[in-house]
């Protein structure tokens, strides 16, 4: 059985310094890391919060990814794919069910699809020149409504390895929207061929 909150905080707390300071993780010294150790603090190690306030889109009929259904820029009856815009990396797309569903209460067969359709997705953005790699992440606790992230690694950038991809596109300045447009573009075109659906050009949401 997994620790208690407070024998969570308790336990974390016994490695933490008088200011609650954990050291710095071991992450900050890959030659990855966007940041020289020197200078970092860990920021305080705040009490737990239980119970923890709801996310965006408990309630369906106060979700926006539901208001959204029909929004993107690739479509089948169950799902729908976006663009992020303003990010720091050549391409972020975004992978959501129509419904509301969150990843625990996927039926079986949308799981199934959502396997499908990740590994058509990540060929299909490999498949883009000067794209190295796509990085996939499900985080989930901001919202509700399942959403998956599919993030393009640009070829060349070892810095940009691993998880620190994340971070290091957020420190990027914005990358040109029309070549990221287009590059959608190929990529739904793509899915379309390998895994039906549609494509229309639609609303794309700001990374926030």
């Amino acid at each position: 059985m997994a620790l208690r909150p407070d024998e969570f905080y308790d336990h974390a707390l016994a490695a933490a310094n008088g200011e609650r300071r954990l050291p710095l993780a071991r992450m900050t010294g890959w030659d990855i890391s966007p940041f020289e150790p020197d200078g970092l603090r860990v920021a305080p190690l705040r009490p737990p919060v239980v119970p923890e306030p709801p996310r965006h889109g408990e309630d369906p009929s106060n979700c926006e990814a539901c208001r959204a259904r029909d929004e993107g820029i690739w479509f089948n009856d169950s799902w729908r794919l976006t663009r992020i815009t303003g990010v720091g990396v050549p391409l972020v797309l975004m992978l959501h069910p129509r419904d509301h569903y969150d990843m625990a209460d996927l039926p079986d067969a949308l799981a199934a699809e959502l396997g499908v359709l990740s590994v058509h997705i990540v060929r299909h953005m490999q498949a883009l020149p000067h794209i190295s790699r796509a990085h996939v992440y499900r985080i989930g606790d901001g919202g509700a409504h399942l959403h998956i992230w599919f993030f393009a690694r640009p070829e060349g950038q070892t810095q940009l390895y691993g998880s620190w991809m994340p971070v290091w596109d957020d420190l990027l300045p914005e990358y040109p929207a029309d070549v990221a447009e287009a590059d959608a573009a190929i990529v739904a075109d793509a899915l379309v061929a390998s895994a039906g659906g549609t494509r229309r050009a639609g609303d794309e949401p700001s990374q926030g």
